[in-house]
């Protein structure tokens, strides 16, 4: 089965009205819109949100928080995800971008301590936990901080 052969079951769709094609078809004249009014109109309606004056909810319900448009979050690496390098290898944010372990590399790396490091690995980071830097240490490997 292809996409062109694709057909809607018998009896699920049905023809659209015909608006506006005069009196005899029902929907003639002003084409089911009513008399005047603001929806009466082309492009007439109110906007999304709008409450007829009243004032709408999204501005009725108090702010709370506030959001740095500075900040910046890290790339994040458990060290069981390093598990999959040969000992003594280089890590660095473009090797785990290059085996598809983060996404980007301009945001910063760092390295938490979830799971075991299990061979001695070099570590290029821009932030380590302690408890990575524990277990980096105790499996013979190599932090260094970028």
């Amino acid at each position: 089965m292809r996409l062109h052969e694709l057909k809607a079951a018998p009896g699920s769709t049905k023809a659209p009205k015909r608006k506006g094609r005069g009196t005899a078809t029902g929907q003639g004249k002003t084409a089911g819109r009513g008399m005047n009014g603001q929806n009466s109109r082309s492009g007439g309606g109110v906007r999304l949100g709008f409450e007829g004056g009243q004032m709408p909810l999204y501005r009725r319900i108090p702010k709370r928080g506030f959001t740095n448009i500075w900040r910046v979050e890290a790339e994040i690496v458990n060290l069981q995800d390093l598990n999959v390098f040969d000992a003594d290898t280089e890590i660095t944010a473009e090797l785990l971008k290059e085996k598809g372990i983060i996404k980007k590399t301009n945001t910063g790396l760092k390295v938490l301590g979830d799971g075991n490091l299990e061979k001695a690995l070099i570590i290029k980071a821009n932030k380590f936990s302690k408890s990575a830097i524990e277990k980096i240490l105790a499996a013979g490997g190599k932090y260094e901080v970028i």
